[in-house]
Formats: C-alpha cells, structure tokens, sequence
C-alpha cells in the first residue's frame, strides 16, 4: 500500500496540529492499521524518539536539531543519530575528552548509566576511571588516543592553573564551563577548554556543584 494524496495531506494536517505522535492514537486518527501506518511514515520519513522506548514518532522535516543533533518536544527526545544506543555512541565519538554517563544523561535529560555499560560490554565505548566517575571513550583506537591526552591534560594540570580555575568559580559560582573558559582566556591569556574545566571539575568530586551552558530551546 503506497501513500496516496489524500493520506498524506492528513498525515501532514496532523502533525502540524501536534509534532509528536505515539502510533495508536496515529493510526486512529488516520483509520488506517498500525502496519500501514509504520510504511507511510516510512515512506515519508520520520524519527522515532531516542526516549519513552522509542515511542514517539516525528516526521524527519519538523526536527531543528542543535549541534548535539537532538531536539526535544517538552520532555520527548528525537536524535539525529537514532536510538539511544546509537545517539550515546555519536555523542561520545564526538566529544574532545570523552563523556561521564552525568555529562551524557544530562545532554539527554535522561538516565542512562545502565546502557552506557552495555554498550562497554559490548565493545562499542571503551571506559576509563576518571577520579570518582568512569569516562566513556570511542572504541577507535585513534579516536581514543586522542580523547585520552586531554584527559591526561587535565588530570596532570599545573597546580596555578588549576587555583585560577578555582578562583575565578568561587568569584562566578553560577558560570557555565564555558563561560569560566572564556574569562579565563581573556583574563590570564591562557587557552583553556570549557572541557577540560569540567573534567578538572569531576577529578576533585566538585562536578556536582556547577553546572554547563543551559541547553538552547
């Protein structure tokens, strides 16, 4: 059964009317059975959320990704990557130091501890003991290798730098890791990393007490 004009009108129509579907309430709507509705959206084109188990269903031209490659509809979340198996892989092949399962739930507003160590255990991260958290790396080895040198950059940080960071924390408590990065570049003419603070953060169990750049809508 291919989608024929006036299907997909309605199919636009209502999704126009609300942006995320789960597939029962879908396939009422349209009068249509649940198969048939999976090969139209198929046919047109559509994500399936990385949250609820998959459950909501978008169609791929309403998403605005950000640069994550997530969009979130209140609390539904779309990825551009897929699942969330394949979105925490993405997210962490993309990342400069790797990511801690706090980082990566809080990207994705959700937990995701448990996965991150089956995806380990599958081979598809590697992971590392990073201060009080494990750090989660790619499986490529060049990847990796890389990701583990700004690691090893923070965790063998001089002590000046680390007291600056400190400092300029204390006098700005609510600034993001960007944030203190950029005052300190522009203070003290030294690059620093909004990454390397937040792993400088997590080595001394102060990780909790601040917080990163609030997500865009």
């Amino acid at each position: 059964m291919s989608l024929d004009t006036k299907v997909g009108e309605r199919l636009s129509t209502l999704f126009l009317e609300q942006p995320c579907w789960m597939m029962e309430p879908l396939a009422a709507e349209l009068r249509y059975s649940i198969p048939s509705v999976r090969r139209f959206l198929t046919e047109v084109g559509y994500y399936s959320s990385f949250t609820h188990n998959g459950g909501w269903y978008t169609l791929r031209s309403i998403p605005r990704f950000d640069h994550n490659g997530l969009w979130f509809y209140s609390d539904i979340g779309f990825s551009r990557a897929g699942s969330l198996t394949n979105t925490l892989v993405d997210l962490t092949i993309r990342s400069a130091a790797g990511m801690t399962a706090e980082e990566l739930g809080a990207k994705l507003r959700c937990r995701c501890h448990s996965v991150l160590v089956q995806l380990w255990r599958q081979g598809r991260l590697q992971r590392e003991k990073v201060g009080r958290s494990h750090v989660y790396l790619a499986i490529d080895p060049h990847i990796a290798a890389v990701q583990r040198q700004t690691v090893l950059s923070v965790v063998q940080y001089p002590a000046e730098i680390a007291v600056l960071i400190l400092v300029e924390f204390i006098r700005n408590p609510d600034s993001s890791f960007e944030q203190l990065a950029k005052a300190i570049s522009r203070k003290k003419s030294i690059t620093v990393k909004a990454v390397q603070i937040e792993r400088l953060f997590d080595w001394h169990g102060l990780k909790k007490t601040t917080r990163t750049a609030a997500p865009k809508p």
